[in-house]
């Protein structure tokens, strides 16, 4: 059987921080040098957020040397204090008018064929930002004619607002359930377990058609048992596409990495989650939400 974390680490007895574990070799790749700077310009010229900055992803300057990018709207302050996730938090600002026509102008200027919109949780608004999802998808399919995927937050389950982002009729509707139930108190602070599954069984009973993915960081202290029991919940709900990843401490005031899990055995969990029934998985230590999303995307529609 997998084996997902090792045993806890002993009590810090000074209280400090525990100290950042060392990087597998695995995990210490190459930087490639390639000219970023055409999709910073772009990203930055139309005032725009990434979770690729926002988050420090580590996929960064592939994508962006790639001309891909993950735009992030409703700004850049997020209301849930989430133990894994670097994008601040705090007190939000009002909603730009103008933001679905930026990402849109961003999307055709990069030349993108296949745009994924996240965002920040607003859960200040009534809606969550379910409207401007709404208007993010039109205008960057007005503008580009591109397959649009999101990746949401829950909308602290208001069925209108999810129904809101499903009548814009994505490509791809993503939402991530990020862990283990047991470890949302966490590592997801102010989310629900239940909320999440409902809100992917939401899409598939409203638009049985339309492709809905689902994604968890591993190494967060989760067991092979309770992996596997989320993701036999996830294709319950008819969850059609899958992304598992390793969970990187962007700071030393975040979560601490309990175990980093070697690519082989990413690559058992993820033919166990393909005899499941998911129509496209993607298993690996660097993989993201949206790292190659328009591929996978396309292969799941093949």
């Amino acid at each position: 059987m997998l084996e997902i974390i090792g045993q806890p680490a002993a009590l810090d007895t000074i209280a400090k921080p525990p100290p950042r574990r060392r990087l597998p070799p695995w995990l210490k790749r190459p930087m490639p040098q390639p000219d970023m700077m055409f999709t910073g310009n772009v990203i930055h010229d139309l005032r725009l957020e990434t979770v690729c900055e926002s988050a420090k992803c580590p996929n960064r300057t592939e994508c962006w040397s790639q001309r891909t990018a993950t735009f992030m709207i409703l700004g850049n302050v997020c209301t849930r204090p989430c133990g894994f996730c670097s994008v601040p938090k705090g007190k939000t600002e009002a909603l730009e008018a103008d933001e679905p026509e930026r990402v849109a102008e961003a999307a055709h200027r990069l030349g993108l064929k296949h745009v994924v919109i996240t965002s920040v949780t607003r859960d200040d608004l009534p809606d969550g930002g379910a409207e401007h999802f709404y208007r993010s998808v039109l205008a960057v399919r007005e503008r580009t004619g591109a397959d649009v995927e999101v990746l949401t937050p829950d909308f602290l389950g208001n069925r209108a607002a999810i129904e809101r982002v499903i009548a814009a009729h994505p490509d791809v509707f993503n939402h991530n359930t990020e862990t283990v139930p047991r470890l949302y108190h966490r590592v997801r602070r102010n989310a629900d377990y239940r909320r999440t599954l409902d809100l992917l069984a939401q899409v598939k009973a409203s638009s049985p058609a339309m492709t809905t993915k689902s994604g968890l960081m591993l190494g967060l202290g989760e067991t092979t048992e309770e992996l596997l029991d989320v993701l036999a919940d996830l294709r319950g709900v008819g969850c059609d596409m899958l992304t598992l990843g390793q969970y990187l401490q962007p700071t030393p005031e975040h979560l601490p990495v309990e175990r980093y899990v070697p690519p082989e055995e990413f690559d058992d969990i993820g033919s166990l989650a393909r005899r499941m029934g998911f129509l496209l998985v993607a298993s690996g230590p660097f993989v993201r939400s949206s790292y190659h999303a328009g591929e996978m995307a396309a292969a799941a529609a093949s």
